[in-house]
């Protein structure tokens, strides 16, 4: 008696390169997920900046602030002074950083990310992909450039809301993008 003897074939479980693809595509489901959250965030830092500049708007200093009936603008040395009294208005990167929580939350993720979504509207092509993480110094120089471009004076209050309006537009484009290839990675897996 003869036996062909074949190499068992498991139909069952995916092969090497077929689960690296799989845990390579749930990394990226994860990290798409976490992006929309945070663009969510950074919307929602961006719609209250707007309230902020509506509310007072600011040349010349970061922030305004009520010290006993009257208004002061308050620029870095001075900034302490948002803790203790009343913000009554706000730059441009003020208004983001009010939003955001105030002076504390300066440096938070939502503060930043919101910042280098106003530069990428002011200053790129809204098709571009936005630069969440540049460097301290470049995105120092970014909000340095929004400062400036706040300050210049023939700018205007209804200018500033709307490149901050122009902002969550770009915040929409981005979650769409990214909603987009979260559709088409859920697409793969059928």
């Amino acid at each position: 008696m003869s036996a062909v003897i074949t190499p068992a074939v498991r139909l069952d479980r995916p092969d090497r390169a077929e689960r690296k693809a799989a845990r390579r595509r749930l990394r990226r489901v994860d990290a798409l997920s976490a992006q929309l959250a945070q663009l969510q965030a950074i919307r929602a830092v961006l719609e209250q900046a707007i309230e902020v500049v509506l509310g007072g708007w600011v040349q010349g200093g970061w922030f305004a602030v009520d010290v006993g009936g009257r208004t002061r603008t308050v620029s870095a040395p001075e900034v302490g002074l948002t803790a203790e009294h009343p913000v009554t208005g706000a730059c441009l990167v003020g208004a983001v950083v009010q939003a955001g929580g105030g002076t504390a939350s300066v440096r938070s993720q939502p503060v930043q990310r919101a910042l280098d979504l106003v530069w990428h509207s002011l200053r790129e092509d809204a098709g571009q992909p936005v630069r969440w993480c540049p460097g301290p110094q470049l995105r120092t120089m970014h909000v340095l450039e929004l400062t400036h471009w706040n300050d210049a004076p023939d700018r205007s209050r209804g200018e500033v809301v709307g490149l901050l309006r122009s902002s969550v537009a770009s915040a929409d484009a981005q979650r769409e993008r990214c909603r987009s290839e979260l559709h088409a990675l859920a697409g793969a897996t059928a």
